[in-house]
């Protein structure tokens, strides 16, 4: 992908090359946005919050989960081995639908995570072209396609600062 991308990026400077003088190129860090914009920050933060909670809940089932199996073992000797594979299976049932609650919770986190960031793309972009637009630049590329490029091409906190002002939040 990124060599297609950076073909394109070729041809379409030897095509224009002519031309150069009027066409401004610029590229901007999307992940630095996400990460240091105001509404950015709000969405990440409260992802992390969310994820933690989970974290927290998950380590308090599987403490109970041990403390069960440490109670089942200690009562190996106690109980009959039909009372005891009852105790197991059932241990091993809580065990598995735990391990599937887990992963549907990080599935759902994952989910999250890409909904947000289409969502944040979804509302900058205008905010991008309209940047564009005025500045007369003809194409932004995203920072993490370019293998060098002056510094001065880097619009990032531009686009950062106009986000701060326009956006207040993230549906």
């Amino acid at each position: 992908m990124k060599r297609f991308i950076l073909l394109i990026f070729i041809i379409f400077l030897s095509y224009s090359s002519y031309s150069l003088a009027s066409n401004i190129i610029a590229y901007i860090d999307m992940e630095q946005i996400l990460n240091n914009s105001n509404v950015g920050k709000k969405a990440v933060a409260d992802l992390e919050n969310n994820h933690k909670k989970k974290i927290q809940n998950f380590k308090k089932v599987e403490e109970n989960l041990k403390k069960k199996e440490r109670d089942i073992i200690s009562q190996k000797n106690i109980l009959s081995n039909e009372e005891y594979e009852k105790k197991i299976n059932n241990l091993r049932i809580e065990v598995r639908n735990y391990r599937n609650d887990r992963k549907k919770s990080l599935d759902t986190l994952t989910e999250k995570r890409i909904e947000i960031s289409q969502k944040f793309l979804k509302k900058i972009n205008p905010l991008i072209a309209e940047y564009a637009k005025e500045k007369s630049i003809s194409l932004i590329i995203q920072k993490k396609n370019i293998v060098m490029g002056k510094t001065e091409l880097d619009i990032t906190s531009e686009i950062m600062d106009l986000i701060d002002k326009k956006i207040k939040k993230i549906d």
